[in-house]
């Protein structure tokens, strides 16, 4: 006999959002990932091609629910970013439950290799973030910069050249940004599970094998085995399985 999950297509938007709000209590660190089965997190170098429409409902659902969007700066350039700007439901949702009408876009770059007149943000609805080093926070392209965000330091005192992921956090939860979400890329997620600081991650898994040498959904070390437990797992459009991880306490 086989056994199937819930189809997401028997759930309503609401339903769907009750699930994934389940024990989420800000500050939240949520990360949103897909992969294929056998752990690539891309296709042909993006994400594009795998996950389908329902990853997308899932996908604009929890942009939807989120204060600030938070993204790696190379994930950014690779995925094709534009400005943060959500669908007209969306924005009507955040409205009823008193929430700006878009979440804050927040961009992570150490070394500030972004363009001052990309799209992402001359057209965006709200002033996005640049998360930085100290030490780059004081260079002439955080000046260029700072006229079209609001470029943050987020070093550690003692080691001014990176990007500490606690000061990172802390630096968005101190702006009333509380619930995070977190769309990669693979280095940066693994900075993040090296610091504990992942409270959920929503996974998507493609039944397809990339093979190659397609990369993981996380990059780096960490010292200690990070355990998650499952809420939920549901049924996709082509066998898609969308499912959702805690962190354990």
């Amino acid at each position: 006999m086989t056994v199937l999950p819930p189809a997401i297509a028997d759930l309503s938007d609401d339903d769907l959002l009750e699930l994934y709000s389940a024990g989420a209590r800000a500050p939240w660190l949520r990360v949103n990932f897909v992969t294929t089965l056998d752990g690539s997190a891309s296709a042909s170098g993006t994400t594009g091609p795998l996950g389908g429409p329902d990853d997308l409902r899932v996908f604009d659902l929890l942009r939807r629910m989120a204060d600030v969007v938070l993204v790696a700066a190379g994930t950014v350039r690779d995925e094709g970013y534009g400005p943060m700007v959500l669908h007209g439901v969306d924005v009507t949702w955040r409205r009823e439950h008193g929430m700006p009408d878009h979440p804050v876009f927040a961009i992570v770059s150490g070394a500030l290799s972004l363009d001052p007149a990309s799209r992402v943000f001359t057209e965006s609805p709200v002033r996005p973030i640049v998360l930085t080093s100290s030490t780059a926070a004081g260079s002439s392209q955080a000046a260029a910069l700072s006229r079209v965000a609001d470029v943050v330091p987020c070093s550690d005192p003692s080691e001014p050249d990176g990007v500490d992921a606690a000061v990172l956090r802390d630096e968005l939860v101190a702006r009333g940004l509380g619930r995070i979400h977190c769309e990669g890329g693979p280095s940066f997620l693994g900075t993040l599970v090296a610091a504990d600081l992942v409270d959920e991650l929503a996974l998507t898994i493609d039944p397809s094998l990339e093979g190659g040498a397609g990369p993981r959904i996380t990059r780096g070390s960490s010292p200690d085995l990070r355990r998650m437990r499952a809420a939920h797992v549901l049924r996709g459009e082509g066998d898609v399985l969308l499912t959702r991880y805690l962190r354990e306490r």
